[in-house]
């Protein structure tokens, strides 16, 4: 299998893609933008991502990350798209639009692949979490390296509500938190994650992440946590790789 792939990252607000080597993890292309279409249906999300094919005159693998879990191919819950896409298998809309073989994955699973081939997890063993922190909160989970799927650990339930309700990136800048405010509430919520998984690397995602110093070392938990390292490469980089998993892992 050719070593370049097409890799398309889909948001709430942007859809990006670029050409990615996914031996080495670079991005050979300049990464190329549309915004997300309003409502980002399936019909509208397949021309937006046909039209960034369209852009790298692409004919090859196309790896593609979503924002929800998928099961037997289908999407099953749609964070921050619409909701016309739960129940909808997701590839095959991209494949007819594209006229490519697509492989579609968990969007918070493309980065922590990143994450772990190329970045602050490269070469960890044992429970290895990585958490991207923006609109909501995505996790991936790894054991001994193998990601465990459609883990959405910002669900689970922190004072009667959603984690990513009061911990995101989104939260503290909406309700003006400081950044020892929000880090309290992050506190919470990995030491929560903590109990649950006993991770021994905890890698913390997400556009905020470059401010990691402002917060991370505020964050008293046993477990080591760092801030990631592919940054707004991960999506991108990470939908790339789940085509070469695919077809080591078929």
């Amino acid at each position: 299998m050719s070593e370049r792939v097409l890799g398309i990252d889909v948001g709430g607000s942007g859809i990006k893609g670029a050409v990615v080597n996914t031996r080495t993890g670079k991005i050979l292309t300049e990464r190329y933008r549309v915004k997300t279409p309003i409502p980002s249906t399936p019909k509208a999300l397949s021309m937006a991502v046909s039209a960034i094919a369209r852009h790298f005159a692409w004919r090859g693998p196309i790896g593609c990350g979503m924002p929800g879990p998928f099961k037997q191919g289908k999407m099953m819950m749609a964070s921050n798209i619409d909701k016309s896409w739960v129940g909808v298998k997701a590839r095959e809309v991209y494949s007819r639009a594209t006229g490519c073989p697509v492989t579609v994955v968990n969007d918070a699973d493309a980065a922590g692949l990143a994450e772990m081939s190329f970045g602050a997890g490269k070469g960890h063993r044992g429970v290895v979490l990585v958490v991207t922190l923006g609109t909501g909160i995505g996790s991936a989970l790894f054991a001994d390296g193998h990601l465990v799927p459609n883990t959405e650990l910002g669900q689970i339930q922190l004072d009667g509500k959603r984690a990513e309700l009061r911990a995101s990136a989104q939260v503290r800048k909406a309700k003006h938190l400081s950044w020892q405010q929000w880090s309290e509430r992050l506190e919470e919520y990995f030491g929560a994650l903590e109990l649950y998984f006993w991770p021994d690397l905890i890698i913390v995602g997400g556009g905020v992440s470059r401010k990691a110093g402002k917060f991370l070392p505020k964050i008293g938990i046993r477990t080591s946590i760092v801030p990631a390292q592919m940054r707004n490469e991960a999506g991108i980089v990470g939908a790339a790789l789940s085509v070469r998993r695919k077809d080591r892992h078929p």
